[in-house]
């Protein structure tokens, strides 16, 4: 049986079962082939000249594929991005409890978005901020490398950590 029916060269390269080249065949001589084998005739590069069958159970084939693409999918790691939220106002014991957070965050490997918002007249204290979130960074040097570094963003100042890779 041929899996694609999108041959219209008289001519195609057949690979065997075991990955060993058979040559160029004729379509037909190529079907002898399968049926002779018991196996399927897959086409594998149809912009090949001539184009490139190989006989193989496309059962077994469409199956061990899949096993691949779930294990890919198995072993690949989400970064996620976690919010730690600040005021200026922030005394140093609640910052020292989120600054556990965020040390917690980083060494599972999450990007850490640090954002400070200013209200009302702490507005005339930005410096104070900034000052805030470079220590916290400063802080964590040892998990994490600044990955965009402290700007204001409407009445919010933004400052983003990226775990080190270990």
């Amino acid at each position: 049986m041929l899996i694609n029916d999108a041959i219209t060269a008289p001519q195609l390269r057949l690979i065997g079962a075991e990955g060993e080249q058979l040559g160029v065949l004729s379509l037909e001589q190529a079907f002898v082939e399968a049926q002779r084998a018991g196996v399927d005739l897959v086409m594998m590069s149809p912009n090949a000249k001539p184009p490139v069958c190989k006989l193989l159970d496309y059962g077994k084939y469409k199956y061990e594929r899949s096993k691949k693409a779930n294990l890919a999918r198995k072993n690949q790691q989400v970064i996620q991005l976690k919010e730690i939220k600040l005021r200026a106002s922030t005394d140093q014991h609640d910052l020292d409890t989120k600054l556990k957070n965020v040390r917690k965050f980083l060494e599972a490997g999450n990007k850490v978005k640090l954002s400070l918002r200013f209200r009302g007249r702490e507005m005339a204290y930005i410096g104070r901020g900034a000052d805030m979130l470079k220590r916290v960074a400063e802080e964590v040097s040892d998990l994490a490398k600044v990955e965009k570094e402290p700007n204001m963003e409407g009445r919010q100042m933004l400052l983003i950590l990226a775990p080190l890779k270990h």
